[in-house]
């Protein structure tokens, strides 16, 4: 049985999967207009009559009627009442339609609240009523909810996938209701005859009640009768319900099955999936979801009431593979397998691989050397260029890919590539190959789709690729002005009833400004739109809440302004709202079995656990709109689910509010609307179950309502330049301070026309892109702005208007190439349209030789948010880069005007041309920057080139359209085996400087060089007595893969060729070495190498000669921490000159504009203060000074040295009184309590203030206080502590700026532990007044085992008495206690159990009197007689052995022996098992092991191990060799002695001492003997022997028994007489005296002696 949640009981539901109110209304609606309408008289038949399309159509006519009639329902929902109810069947079908609505909606309109039941549902405490029910009525009640109906999924969105709608589903609510329909009648008729029997009972009871009056009487009928009513509508009701509806886990009835199969067949998978909600079910293959529409007619799944199929068609080899089917509802998933495996006839050839889009053979079939080809060239022709679309167009892009050689049953690779990332088949793309062409179709384009797309052909191992950028402008606004529809909607941070959405303003705001945004949810498997948000947010970002858990659901987003609402944007992907770590659960075990029934109860729930506070509560998020909250689940939360509710208050005050008080949160996140903005709140969370409501987290800190994230500022410094005839790069200073940036749009103007286009619809990152579609001639001006999630910036100043047409052979604007000049350049190819959104970094790959190159997928979105065409015609991966362009040198336009800053002049011509590598079509050149460089940086260069023939050169022809940065570059489409010339220019901001001279001749051939070129660009700085630091540039050429690290040598300067030694063992990854332990004066020179996977390259130029010194005048970086807590770097120069500046960087790369640092340099000091510093801002930060003789410093900040700046500029920033010891508190002897604390220094300014409870106190009665300020000690003294001193004590000191604050709390036990211990001090001074105990009462245990008992008394006199008590009595003592030596004692000897007690001594005189108290049972008692019994068992002896005439003894003596002392004895480390020949046992203090017999296996260690209660204490003997040789001979001897003894003859009994008989009388004595063999008998008398006559008689029976017979006895008879036995083991004699007497003699004789007392009474004879 299941126990009621407690939200059941006391709160509305809220959770909308099964408890909405709405839905609970609408059903309640529902079954009262079915027993009104004829229509459901049969109810089955008349539901199925009904065909699914007219169902949606009543659905979708109803879902507009109330979404366009929200606002008139919402306030007329209370006046709807009864009327409602005889609408018929039509209101009974706008119901069933309304109630699938709000189930798929989860809606709160009271529109559709046709009958209110918050009667029944409220749950709030309402006023008992007299019951009139009984028990069994009682039980059908309904409780404080409702068990829901559910409503199936039956129209899924448009757009989600591309197949024809599926046939609508039954759902299966209505399957339940049509069930309870059809048996409505029965249920109704057996209803009605129990009312009428209870009727007439009714009936009976009021004609025998008292007389009332008619009112009266009318009234409580009526009473009855409405409340029997209702409980008839109650017990249909639930009489109804499907129980196997209820929620339970999805479960497989029949699960797929594997399959093996033929190429080409056709295999299809069928299961079956039970459970509540319906099963959602995904097919994987290989753990991947199978996407239908990637691959059209390959797979077909279909599902069919409860059924479901995935067909494979036309198997071939790739589809063996594992196939999972899983099904997941809101209670769990769980996952069937299958496998299927495709077997091929032999020798059969797979044809279909020869158009597939990828290539399926291995990647060695076309480069190895028996393959069936060594290289391939790869061609794209017919390529796509730059394309323009728009929202809701189609596009297609493609080229003819043209492999050479081409080989039958070898197709190539296809990939297709957008801003980098990987473009995958779709409902929006689809990749095609057709064999010799490929093709990407958009069937729907959006503005997501713009970007730059890359075709990757990729045959063996090699590849080539080709890049072209897409535009998508945005589709016409429905209404003229609405602003265009936002992109990229993601759900983030998905939850249990609650997702974030999240997306990127549109560039297009129709002329007015945008308001802010709608969002809309859609369930998956509907097409319904429901709005999220009454008011617009300007937020990019918003959490939904109220969500149902484990459905999942879609979003969109609409821009609005004044004009109206724009067009959605793209559909977000699906998201479930699930717990992620309840999810993650879920799919890490599988579900419980369903048992197909569930009972619920209204038992109350066993008593759980009270859940404690929730931890790590923050504000996520904070917006003018909403604050978001997160936290984290408490630890202490029981076994059931936990629910939170949400308080507020005010920051000034205590006023906690309750936001959620009607809607528990399940999630660990909650998002508060209806803030006021700009005001101050604070927030905290309390957890609850079925035990209560638990304590509070800890508020947050204070929270003004508002937008946390600023809107970014404004970009700065627009620079348009030529790029092509309809191009323009545009590119711009970032802007500053700006957090989350998402991107710019640029927008173009034709100058004086006054009307602004945007020229991209999907933010670029990076600071330059390249503008499209211009009108060739045309001038325009450029405006960028940026955006991120809290709005779009201002827009930039215009740019200066610049005439579109190809930038070839003219002149620049003087601010183009300074701004552009730190870009990177690289490799690019001829006549190549390179365009970006950010200058990249380049990644040079090598071009391709009879050696292989492993490619890579194309750069990420950062390097390829480019725009334009880019012909890659070599095998070579490039990150596109954009260079600098290249302007006209004269004839500049008007729009153009140059603007000089200071004078300069063009640069030198280059020197040094060098052919890098050279290929079969294609050669790199590199060469050495101009020596003079006009006094400006060099922006670019410019390369020509001409054909030499037969030594006579032809025209020179330029080799690139664009500048190149570096000093290197590829000329392609060259011819094999042609000599070429070479020419380069340089170019400044002053314009193009002269070219150089011709080199020398350069034959284009084959090379087969892999390994990087030479590092260039060595610079040595910081150099001081015994070190360096050398910097270097990378190689221009990097060989066929990426350099992977350096190597530094270095010799001396003076040294030969072969003495270069290296400066480290492994490749480093930095650009920079610092190099140490060079000696003092002496020089240097240094180079460097780069190595790749193909090996080391050859060495750079040498940098230096250098000398290792310390120049004089020489000065380091400081840092510096001010006052305020400001962490700075400073450097100082004295040999500055007027054109040097300072730079400074960070591990050796320039930190210019960037916004953690700030620089501030005047005169010869500079310093740069870090704004924030933090662990980002480790590394090595070094100055140097330009226009000097390389005068530099460095400064490395670490781990540690982070750790002491942040420290320092803590204190200084808010300095302290440094604390020696913190407050304390101690105990003084009278019970004065001290509270003390002290400080590092104070001065004689120094104060300190009193803290208690937040209230200053002041010296008085009750405080003294003192300050010790040459010491720091600070004190305050209490005489006593009472209960109203408990809470926080707090020193506050204040000494100059300095302040310093040291708190103690002492509340709950801590305080009364404190108060116990000053009450028993002060008690303890009272108590040694007088005569006292010095050290309580304690026990020993003596070296006799004995207990004593002691205790030390102090303040004693003469009359002092001391008396020993046990158990209350009193011990008498035989001694009187000696106070001499303060010591009192009670010996107890052989301490037992009997003596255990409760022992007591009393010390009193006239000044009073003192106890100690020792307790001497349970525990205490085990611990003494532990103690006890290991005193006895340290006195034990060593173990000895005796014979005896059994056997051998082993033995020992204790002082005496306890029965709580354990004996234990081992022999040969086994415990010995005792029996009737090996016995142990205790005889008064001797312990002992008795081995009866003993045989050899007895020889041996023996240990006896004395168990005190705690440890074990051993002796041992070795009872083997000698010693067990003797005692087994003594034992043999007493055992001869024993049988010897046992078996000798000897007289048992019979015979008297003395016999007395009278004269005349017949003596018979008889006598028992015993020996083995028979003794021999034998008589005397008088000690001579004596034979047997007839007189005496002497007879020997049986050898036991002997006869000595005298007949007539006379005096001559009297004599001593001996029975003497004898066998041959010994013989004895027993002797015994005869006297016969007269009896007159005998009576003389008696009256004149007396008896003796020692003669035996005389023994009479028979």
């Amino acid at each position: 049985m299941m126990s009621l949640p407690f939200y059941q009981k006391s709160h509305q539901h809220y959770d909308l999967s099964y408890r909405d109110k709405d839905l609970r209304t609408t059903m309640s609606q529902y079954q009262q207009e079915k027993k009104r309408s004829a229509i459901y008289t049969h109810g089955s038949t008349a539901y199925s009559s009904r065909s699914s399309a007219a169902h949606r159509q009543e659905s979708r006519a109803f879902s507009l009627e109330s979404t366009s009639s929200h606002q008139q329902q919402a306030s007329q929902a209370s006046s709807l009442g009864s009327t409602q109810y005889s609408l018929g069947s039509a209101v009974s079908r706008k119901a069933a339609s309304a109630y699938d609505y709000g189930y798929s909606q989860g809606l709160t309109d009271s529109s559709l609240l046709l009958e209110d039941f918050s009667s029944k549902l409220s749950p709030q405490t309402k006023r008992a009523k007299q019951s009139l029910l009984s028990g069994e009525e009682k039980e059908n009640l309904p409780g404080s909810y409702m068990v829901p109906i559910f409503s199936g999924r039956q129209i899924h969105v448009s757009g989600i996938t591309d197949t024809e709608e599926e046939r609508i589903k039954e759902a299966a609510a209505y399957i339940a209701q049509r069930n309870l329909l059809a048996s409505e009648e029965g249920i109704t008729a057996s209803k009605q005859a129990a009312v009428s029997k209870r009727a007439t009972r009714t009936l009976e009871h009021e004609e025998t009640s008292e007389k009332k009056s008619r009112k009266v009487a009318i009234r409580e009928k009526a009473e009855r009768l409405s409340l029997r009513k209702t409980l008839e509508e109650t017990q249909a009701y639930h009489g109804k319900l499907n129980e196997d509806h209820l929620l339970h886990a999805p479960e497989f009835i029949i699960k797929p099955r594997s399959h093996t199969v033929w190429e080409k067949e056709n295999v299809k998978l069928h299961c079956s999936v039970a459970g509540w909600p319906e099963p959602r079910l995904t097919w994987y293959k290989n753990q991947v979801p199978i996407n239908v529409h990637a691959n059209p007619g390959k797979y077909i799944i279909e599902s069919r009431y409860g059924m479901h199929m995935l067909e494979i068609t036309t198997c071939d080899f790739e589809d063996t593979a594992q196939y999972r089917a899983s099904a997941m509802n809101v209670k769990g998933e769980v996952s069937a397998y299958a496998s299927v495996v495709v077997k091929r006839y032999k020798g059969e050839f797979d044809e279909s691989r020869l158009h597939a889009g990828t290539s399926t053979m291995p990647l060695s079939f076309a480069v190895t050397p028996y393959g069936y080809a060594s290289k391939f060239e790869i061609h794209f022709d017919d390529k796509f260029d730059v394309s323009f679309g728009r929202e809701a167009e189609t596009m297609s892009l493609g080229c003819r890919v043209v492999i050479t050689p081409e080989i039958k049953h070898f197709q190539p690779e296809i990939r297709w590539y957008r801003n980098g990332a990987p473009v995958s088949p779709s409902k929006w793309v689809q990749p095609h190959w057709s064999g010799d062409r490929a093709t990407l179709t958009f069937s729907h384009l959006n503005k997501e789709d713009e970007g730059l797309y890359t075709i990757h052909a990729r045959m063996g191992e090699y590849y080539e690729q080709y890049s072209a950028y897409v535009f998508v402008r945005d589709a016409d606004a429905e209404t003229e002005g609405a602003p265009a529809s936002p992109l990229d909607v993601v759900c983030l941070d998905a939850n249990k009833d609650y997702i974030i959405v999240s997306w990127k303003q549109p560039a297009v705001d129709g002329g007015s400004p945008i308001l802010g945004y709608f969002i809309d949810k859609c369930e998956v498997g509907t097409e319904s739109w429901s709005q999220c948000n009454d008011t617009p947010v300007k937020f990019a970002r918003f959490p939904v809440t109220g969500l149902i858990e484990g459905r999942s659901y879609i979003f969109r987003v609409r821009a609005v302004n004044k004009t109206g609402i724009g067009l959605p944007s793209r559909v977000s992907e699906p998201v479930a709202a699930l717990d992620p770590a309840e999810k993650a659960r879920l799919k890490s075990r599988p579900s419980a079995p369903w048992t197909g029934q569930i009972i619920v109860t209204e038992e109350e729930p066993t008593e759980g656990i009270v859940p404690g506070p929730p931890t790590d509560l923050s504000v996520t998020e904070a917006t003018r709109s909403y604050v978001v909250l997160g936290w984290k689940p408490p630890g202490q939360r029981g076994h059931e689910g936990i629910m939170y509710f949400v308080e507020k208050c005010d920051a000034e005050t205590e006023n906690w509010q309750r936001v959620n008080t009607e809607l528990p949160v399940k999630s660990p996140r909650f998002a508060l609307f209806d803030l006021a903005e700009g005001k101050s709140y604070r927030f905290r969370v309390r957890c609850s179950n079925s035990a209560g409501v638990g304590e509070p987290s800890e508020p947050t800190g204070v929270t003004v309502v508002g937008d946390r994230l600023d809107i970014p500022k404004a970009p700065g410094k627009i620079v348009p330049s030529r790029n092509t005839d309809t191009s323009v790069v545009v590119s711009w200073e970032e802007s500053r301070d700006t957090e989350e940036l998402v991107g710019y749009y640029i927008e173009a103007s034709a100058v004086g026309s006054g009307k602004w286009e945007p020229c991209n619809n999907n933010p670029v990152r990076g600071c330059r892109f390249t503008c499209h579609g211009l009108t060739t001639g045309q001038s325009y001006i450029f405006r960028v702005r940026a955006v991120n999630a809290a709005g779009l910036s201002e827009y930039s100043q215009d740019s200066e208007a610049i005439e579109v047409k190809a930038a070839i052979g003219g002149t620049v604007p003087p601010d183009v190439w300074p701004e552009l000049s730190g870009a990177p350049g690289g490799l690019t190819a001829p006549r190549a349209g390179v365009h970006g959104a950010s200058p990249p970094t380049l990644q040079k790959d090598a071009l391709p030789s009879s050696k292989p190159n492993i490619p890579s997928a194309p750069s990420g979105p950062h390097h390829l948010g480019q725009t334009g065409v880019s012909t890659v015609s070599e095998t070579v991966q490039q990150e596109l880069t954009p260079p600098p362009q290249k302007a006209p040198p004269e004839g500049q336009s008007k729009s153009d005007p140059p603007r000089k800053k200071d004078v300069v002049a063009a640069p030198a011509p280059p020197y040094d041309i060098t052919c890098l590598e050279s290929f079969r079509d294609s050669m790199v050149l590199g060469w050495k920057q101009p020596d003079k460089t006009g006094g400006a940086e060099i922006t670019g260069y410019y390369v020509n080139y001409r054909e030499v023939i037969d030594g006579v050169p032809g025209k020179w022809r330029e080799a690139n359209i664009k500048a190149v940065s570096e000093e290197a570059y590829k000329i392609s489409n060259l011819k094999e085996n042609m000599v070429y010339q070479f020419q380069v220019a340089a170019m400044n901001i002053a314009g193009l400087g002269a070219p150089s001279a011709a080199s020398q001749c350069f034959k284009c051939e084959e090379w087969t060089i892999a390994v990087p070129g030479p590092p260039h660009g060595l610079k040595y700085s910081e150099v001081r007595n015994n070190s360096l630091v050398l910097q270097w540039k990378p190689p221009v050429h990097c060989g066929r893969t990426p350099v992977t690290g350096y190597f530094v040598d270095v010799k001396e300067a003076n040294a030969k060729d072969d003495q270069w030694r290296g400066l480290n063992e492994a490749a480093i990854k930095n650009k920079y070495l610092k190099v140490q332990g060079l000696k003092e004066g002496d020089s240097y020179v240094f180079r460097v190498r780069a190595i790749n996977q193909a090996g080391v390259g050859k060495p750079s130029d040498l940098a230096g000669p250098v000398v290792a010194e310390t120049r004089p005048g020489t000065k380091e970086v400081v840092v510096n921490v001010d006052d305020d807590g400001v962490i700075s770097l400073n450097f100082e120069c004295d040999q500055m000159t007027p054109k040097s500046e300072f730079t400074w960087s960070k591990d050796y790369v320039s930190t210019e504009d960037s916004p953690r640092l700030e620089v501030e340099s005047k005169g010869n000091k500079t310093k740069m203060t870090f704004k924030d510093l933090g662990t980002e801002d480790l590394g090595i930060y070094s100055c140097d000074v330009t226009d000097t003789d390389g005068i530099a410093s460095s400064y490395l900040i670490d781990e540690e040295e982070l750790k002491r700046l942040l420290a320092l500029s803590q204190e200084h920033k808010f300095p302290t009184v440094p604390a020696k010891s913190e407050l304390a508190v101690e105990i003084l002897e009278k019970g004065q309590v001290r509270f003390w604390m002290q400080a590092e220094k104070l001065s004689g300014n120094a104060k300190v203030t009193y803290v208690f409870n937040e209230k200053e106190i002041f010296e008085g009665p009750k405080y003294k206080m003192h300050i010790d300020r040459n010491t720091g000690i600070i004190e305050m003294f209490m005489e006593k502590l009472q209960d109203e001193d408990e809470g926080t004590y707090t020193f506050q000191i204040q000494d100059g700026k300095a302040t310093g604050h040291s708190t103690l709390v002492l509340i709950g036990d801590v305080y009364k532990q404190l108060q116990k211990e000053a009450e028993f001090q002060r008690q303890e001074w009272i108590r040694k007044q007088g005569p006292h105990f010095a050290e309580y009462l304690s026990w020993e245990v003596t070296g006799e085992c004995n207990v004593l008992l002691k205790c030390k008394v102090a303040n004693i006199k003469k009359e002092t008495h001391i008396v020993w008590y046990k158990d209350e009595r009193e011990i008498s003592v035989d001694e009187k206690h000696d106070f001499k030596d303060g010591i009192c004692t009670l010996l107890i000897t052989e301490f037992s159990k009997k003596d255990a007690g409760f022992y007591e001594v009393i010390l009193k005189d006239d000044r009073g009197k003192d106890k100690s108290r020792l307790k001497l049972v349970d525990e205490a008692f085990k611990e003494l007689m532990t103690e006890v019994c290991r005193k006895i068992a340290l006195s034990a002896t060593d173990l000895k052995i005796q014979s005896t005439a059994e056997g051998i003894r082993l033995y020992s003596f204790v002082t005496y022996y306890l029965d709580d002392l354990k004996v234990n004895w081992s022999h040969n480390g086994t415990g010995i098992k005792y029996t009737d020949r090996v016995k142990s046992g205790v005889t008064g203090e001797q312990i002992w092991l008795q081995i009866n017999e003993p045989t050899p296996n007895d020889k041996g260690k023996y240990v006896m191990e004395l168990f005190d209660g705690k440890t074990g204490h051993q002796k041992t003997v070795d009872l083997s060799g000698q010693a067990y040789d003797e005692a087994f001979a003594e034992f043999q001897r007493l055992k001869q002695a024993a049988i010897a003894e046992k078996n000798r003859a000897r007289v048992l009994g019979g015979l008297p001492d003395v016999v007395t008989i009278q004269e005349g009388k017949d003596l018979n004595l008889t006598c028992n003997v015993w020996g083995d063999p028979s003794p021999e008998v034998s008589w005397l008398k008088n000690e001579k022997p004596l034979a047997s006559d007839d007189h005496c008689s002497l007879r020997f029976e049986a050898g036991k028994t002997a006869f000595f017979t005298i007949s007539g006895v006379s005096t001559a008879d009297s004599g001593k007489y001996g029975l003497v036995v004898k066998n041959k083991f010994g013989s004895e004699t027993s002797d015994f005296t005869v006297s016969v007497f007269i009896p007159e003699e005998e009576l003389r004789r008696s009256a004149q002696e007396p008896p003796k007392g020692n003669q035996k009474p005389p023994q009479k004879s028979k």
